[in-house]
């Protein structure tokens, strides 16, 4: 991987590579690390799933009052890791999470199977729960209530990663990996520099 045979964008170029995932990953070339920090610097990482991506950046859904949630919406810088080893690729996004619009939220939650809809309102993710008889009631709870359409919890919706640097990774021989790195520029433009292995 050269500066010379990449993308100039590094949206077009991560849809590049995206694609090669989406055909070779198996189960979930769409899982990335997403990781938060509290004010204080406490870290703290785990799963998400890609549901799309665009010139505004990387969107994912999960319950506002979330841990990650909560660190969220009092550090709003973030990270998220793809990581194909089949491939040998790995991209790194650093940047800003926005919540997507309601409007978008709304759209995507309609579009989830019926029991995932009923999961958003039966589950206090991240919340200490006393057992998983108490969280299957609660499921049965959101279940006799919204018997027809579920609309979507207020406390659930999207977030979408702005980016400032993305990083791709593709792994050499003797550990001279490349990295090629492209960070926002003041004026908006992307600057792509080669970071050491």
């Amino acid at each position: 991987m050269s500066e010379a045979s990449v993308a100039r964008d590094p949206i077009a170029q991560f849809a590049d590579w995206y694609e090669h995932a989406c055909a070779a990953v198996k189960p979930f070339p769409h899982a990335a690390a997403f990781a938060t920090a509290t004010t204080g610097g406490r870290p703290s990482l785990r799963m998400v799933l890609l549901k799309g991506f665009d010139a505004r950046g990387f969107v994912f859904y999960t319950n506002y009052r979330s841990r990650k949630g909560r660190e969220v919406a009092k550090n709003a810088r973030a990270s998220l890791l793809f990581y194909w080893g089949s491939l040998g690729h790995q991209v790194r996004i650093d940047g800003r999470i926005v919540k997507v619009p309601p409007r978008e939220s709304d759209e995507y939650f309609a579009t989830r199977p019926r029991g995932s809809q009923l999961s958003a309102w039966a589950s206090p993710q991240s919340e200490v729960t006393a057992d998983r008889a108490a969280l299957e009631q609660r499921f049965t709870a959101a279940a006799a209530k919204y018997a027809g359409r579920v609309p979507r919890p207020p406390y659930w919706g999207g977030y979408r990663l702005i980016p400032e640097a993305i990083e791709f990774w593709q792994g050499r021989e003797d550990r001279l990996h490349d990295r090629l790195r492209y960070r926002r520029t003041r004026n908006g433009r992307w600057l792509i520099e080669r970071l050491a292995p």
